[in-house]
């Protein structure tokens, strides 16, 4: 009895390899094919999201090709009012945004070095500011954008979570980031 079950497992052990090893390539195979399935799905979905996009392109070389001895119009964009007001007239807010002592003050200091009134120095309504902005009330659009180029602070907008009453007559305020 113990060589027929000898005899067996000597008959059984190769089959179980080669079992093992279809399973394995069956396995792989079945990865390749959801990949594949997948990636053919999904082409659809994103080929309707970048078609018109395409067709714009497609029709932007196919003119400028048909024109190309003209030059290409560039996009008009309103350009920013110019300031009216000389620096000296403009009263200027500046609150810390960082939570910092002392930033305020000394943001103030530079406001007043070049030429702007101080119309206060208090706290924001946070203090979690990560960038400095400038923010300007209706109508002195190019007088906040002077201001911001003056101080350095590319972020400038006009009022947004400040009403006008807020301002104590100041035409823009200067809000301190981290």
């Amino acid at each position: 009895m113990d060589v027929s079950f000898h005899h067996n497992e000597q008959l059984i052990r190769p089959w179980r390899t080669a079992a093992f090893v279809a399973a394995s390539v069956a396995a792989v195979e079945l990865l390749v094919l959801v990949v594949i399935g997948g990636a053919l799905i999904a082409k659809p979905f994103g080929a309707t999201k970048t078609r018109p996009v395409h067709k714009a392109a497609v029709a932007h070389t196919t003119a400028a090709k048909t024109t190309s001895r003209t030059p290409a119009a560039k996009p008009r964009h309103p350009a920013a009012p110019a300031a009216r007001l000389a620096r000296g007239r403009i009263s200027v807010l500046v609150l810390n945004g960082n939570g910092r002592q002392g930033a305020a003050a000394a943001t103030a200091a530079r406001v007043s070095r070049r030429g702007y009134r101080v119309g206060g120095v208090a706290n924001a309504s946070s203090s979690d500011f990560t960038r400095s902005l400038v923010m300007y009330r209706r109508g002195f659009e190019g007088e906040g954008r002077r201001l911001a180029h003056d101080l350095g602070i590319p972020i400038v907008g006009p009022l947004d979570g400040m009403r006008a009453a807020q301002l104590h007559g100041a035409q823009a305020v200067v809000v301190i980031g981290a």
